[in-house]
């Protein structure tokens, strides 16, 4: 049984409970009519009961032909089974002594059943159908026994079911969303530690790599020194010496990058030397991209925001961006668009490529694991999205509608705000 409750949908549940509930219902009036002597309404009890059988038998095959999306029944699914719940339980009440039934406080259980599983405004829409069927069934009741004290007693039982109502409501309802924060808030913090293990994991790889890349391009590097002696103006030793001078900035910047990391270095840096950078490096590496610029509300030039960055910043702007690239010349384009803009408190960059776009698939997994493709998405925009976390940035992906992909990073600005000049910026921005 805990395992049924744990593997089935609420709907499920639902139905199961009134399940039990008719078959103790059907007991209690054979046990009241044989057993006690009591002369109850055979027909209209009945009645009642194969309503609720048929109901129930209704909804288990509708929902079990007609699966909903998610574990989780919708709220109006729920809501309409609560409520059918207090009709059935309230008539049934009505022919059997009504509010002088022993068990007229059952009407509380779907009120804590709906303060568990609805939001607040649909649970009082349940316990205000529970207050008025109560109200009906004190109402309904004959004047006979309203004789001496009586009528007093029962206006007493309908002021505690209202504070029960209420009390089952409020306490309940605030326990169960207190439970669902906490269990979403813990969740959250086992899948950010998890994207943490594996970002540590990638840099734990990276390390080990461009650790066994030294000691080849040192050597390397010696030979084309010597090549160098030997023919010094040869066009191949010298393009062979510039990019093994690359290789080893890159590895510099890389040994550098990695201490700032481990450090928890965070600067300031100037919002539109940043910009200068990204779009510089852009051209620099691919001179053939047809780069499209746009700045909007953009401070004075001679003060601008800044934001606060590490070292990882750059280089996880310039995946994103060399992800887009790629994306535009698969689909046979060298057009890129770059927009810089202030939106309230965050820096805002938009990066337009006029590839193909996103599947649906790949909107769901980018950012949150890494995945495969053919343009070699997932790696980049996970350890982008991982280091913009770390400074408190979002990463948001969609399609643009005129074709394309579009990859949205903001950042909050700081507090401080610094001049746009270039010494700022050697001593702010990444190398």
């Amino acid at each position: 049984m805990p395992q049924f409750f744990k593997r089935a949908s609420q709907i499920q549940v639902i139905t199961a409970l009134r399940s039990v509930a008719i078959a103790i219902q059907l007991l209690l009036i054979l046990f009241v009519n044989l057993a006690l002597a009591y002369q109850l309404p055979w027909m209209p009890l009945v009645s009642i009961i194969s309503l609720e059988i048929l109901f129930t038998l209704s909804s288990t095959f509708y929902y079990r032909r007609y699966p909903l999306s998610e574990k989780k029944a919708s709220q109006k699914a729920i809501l309409v089974q609560i409520c059918a719940d207090i009709i059935f339980l309230s008539l049934l009440l009505f022919f059997s002594g009504g509010a002088t039934n022993a068990f007229v406080s059952l009407l509380l259980i779907p009120i804590a059943i709906a303060a568990v599983t609805l939001t607040p405004l649909l649970l009082s829409v349940v316990a205000s159908l529970a207050i008025a069927s109560y109200s009906i069934l004190l109402w309904s009741l004959p004047m006979s026994v309203m004789h001496g004290n009586m009528q007093g007693h029962f206006i007493g039982m309908g002021i505690n079911f209202l504070f029960s109502t209420m009390v089952v409501a409020i306490v309940v309802g605030k326990m169960a969303r207190s439970i669902n924060q906490q269990e979403l808030a813990i969740a959250a913090y086992r899948e950010n530690l998890l994207k943490q293990d594996q970002v540590t994991a990638l840099g734990v790889a990276s390390a080990q790599v461009t650790h066994q890349l030294a000691t080849p391009i040192a050597t390397v590097q010696l030979l084309a020194d010597e090549l160098s002696e030997d023919l010094p103006d040869n066009n191949i030793v010298i393009e062979m010496q510039s990019q093994l001078a690359r290789c080893r900035n890159s590895l510099n910047d890389f040994r550098a990058m990695v201490f700032d990391i481990k450090e928890q270095v965070i600067k300031s840096i100037n919002c539109r030397d940043l910009f200068d950078d990204i779009t510089d490096s852009v051209r620099v590496n691919n001179p053939e991209i047809n780069l499209q610029l746009h700045k909007k509300n953009t401070p004075d030039s001679t003060k601008t925001v800044a934001i606060n960055a590490d070292a990882a910043l750059l280089p996880a702007i310039i995946n994103l961006i060399n992800n887009a690239i790629r994306a535009s010349k698969a689909n046979n384009s060298n057009a890129l668009s770059l927009t810089s803009q202030i939106i309230e408190d965050n820096w805002q960059l938009t990066i337009r490529d006029f590839g193909k776009g996103f599947t649906l698939k790949k909107l769901n997994d980018l950012g949150v694991k890494p995945v495969t493709s053919e343009q070699g998405f997932g790696m980049a925009v996970f350890l982008s999205h991982a280091s913009l976390e770390r400074l408190g940035g979002k990463l948001a992906l969609t399609n643009h509608q005129d074709g394309g992909a579009l990859v949205t990073l903001s950042l909050p600005i700081a507090a401080k705000e610094i001049p746009s000049n270039k010494q700022v910026r050697s001593e702010s921005c990444l190398t």
